[in-house]
């Protein structure tokens, strides 16, 4: 059915009564009654001037020239779609917005009432404008935290360098437990997978024993055969973070970061003391409140809180000496301290959950949903061309097909051949990070 209509002789035959039984006018006998208003087409009255020169009601003053100026400016609906490309995607046209679209469709004499909405949708579907466009923190996955139980049953571990070299050192390797969020950290002149073990065998197994899950990142120095083989003997699980979601070992950032930040506070001006200064930055950190928690990690892991020098040096001198001095007093605090220990640490878990779903959903509200199922068409954003984009480059490839959508966000893609094959090709193993949903094409 048309929209309305350029002229009468593109769309309607010569006004004879032969056209009249097209608009079911109420001068032919025998018509059909005239539908209800709201059954009615919008353009019958401009179909009805056009064939029969047949005037709407109310046809005077500014009702009748808006009425004449859009006879001549509408036009047929099977050609909505070409004034459409000629003013958006053709040559001269730019490929600009819905505004600025329309306002070359106006500029070009045309007009029909729902040009908004179809320049917008028309726009949407365009593969040129699919393709560009950059992402930001509103395309991110939505936050999917890590809650544990038990203490010292999962382990993150990073190494943070290279730093000016001190005493012979220039990285540090930190490991932290994602419940106490109690951190252990040594130096070491290199980061190699002998440091690794080193801090196994030395601190994590002796001290704390087995862990069941260890997560790290796809380094060299935690992907190896001797590392695999002491995690496989000890029955340890380990999780690898990928490049392009380094959330997934998001804790030991956190503490790689804080230490930095205690380390740039406290190094002399030749910073090659950050060494010597280690210790202290690890104690500092340990005993420092954490909101999470509720509570500082010396308390949660010994059920008591740290003393530190200033008490013996200051007034909490005589309380020290009252604790140390009488065995009896001293034995009946601690027991008190040990059976309270279960309950401190079980408050600190609902301090946690409710600080991490609290985050989660203050993160979530700030991105873009996005839902994927089988078969859907998708664009992948490459991730190296954010970093490296080059001129006049698309930063989007594909369009690829989802064959499988797991939980927490991630799909499984066709290969470019769009064989049987849930492998995807070499190219696009660097570029998995972002999808877009592909709007269905308007034209082949």
């Amino acid at each position: 059915m048309p929209r309305c209509f350029k002229d009468s002789g593109s769309v309607l035959a010569p006004k004879d009564h032969h056209t009249w039984d097209v608009f079911k006018l109420e001068t032919r006998p025998r018509a059909p009654p005239r539908p209800a208003p709201s059954e009615s087409p919008w353009y019958r009255h401009i179909a009805n001037y056009l064939a029969a020169e047949l005037p709407p009601p109310q046809f005077f003053g500014y009702k009748k020239k808006k009425f004449l100026r859009d006879v001549k400016r509408c036009i047929p609906e099977e050609e909505v779609p070409g004034v459409l490309f000629a003013c958006h995607g053709s040559d001269y046209a730019g490929h600009f917005a819905t505004n600025k679209t329309i306002a070359k469709i106006l500029q070009a004499g045309f007009w029909w009432p729902t040009m908004f909405k179809d320049a917008h949708t028309f726009i949407s579907k365009c593969d040129a404008c699919q393709r560009q466009g950059n992402i930001s923190k509103r395309n991110e996955m939505p936050q999917n935290f890590i809650q544990e139980v038990e203490v010292f049953d999962v382990w993150g571990i990073d190494f943070m360098g290279p730093f000016p070299s001190s005493y012979g050192n220039k990285y540090i390797l930190v490991a932290v437990d994602y419940v106490s969020k109690w951190v252990e950290a040594i130096a070491s002149p290199t980061n190699d997978s002998k440091v690794v073990i080193k801090l196994f065998k030395s601190i994590i197994f002796p001290r704390f024993g087995i862990p069941r899950v260890v997560i790290s990142d796809g380094g060299s120095h935690f992907i190896n055969k001797v590392f695999d083989n002491l995690l496989k003997k000890n029955g340890v699980r380990h999780k690898v973070a990928t490049p392009y979601h380094p959330q997934t070992s998001g804790q030991v950032e956190i503490s790689n970061r804080e230490i930095k930040r205690i380390l740039e506070k406290t190094v002399g001006m030749t910073r090659k003391d950050w060494s010597m200064k280690l210790d202290d930055a690890l104690w500092a950190y340990r005993t420092a409140f954490k909101t999470p928690l509720g509570t500082t990690p010396f308390h949660l892991v010994y059920g008591k809180a740290c003393h530190l020098p200033v008490e013996i040096e200051y007034k909490a001198e005589w309380a020290v000496k009252k604790l140390n001095y009488d065995i009896k007093t001293a034995k009946e605090r601690r027991l008190i301290q040990l059976n309270e220990l279960d309950e401190i640490r079980h408050d600190a878990y609902e301090n946690s959950r409710i600080y991490k779903e609290r985050t989660k959903a203050y993160h979530d509200k700030k991105i873009v949903p996005k839902t994927f199922s089988p078969n859907d068409q998708v664009l992948l954003f490459n991730s190296r061309l954010k970093l490296f984009p080059g001129k006049l480059r698309s930063r989007w490839s594909g369009p690829f097909k989802i064959k499988e959508v797991k939980p927490y966000g991630s799909v499984v893609l066709w290969n470019r051949n769009g064989g049987d094959s849930l492998s995807m090709d070499k190219d696009l193993s660097h570029i998995l990070q972002t999808l877009r949903r592909m709007r269905e094409k308007p034209f082949p």
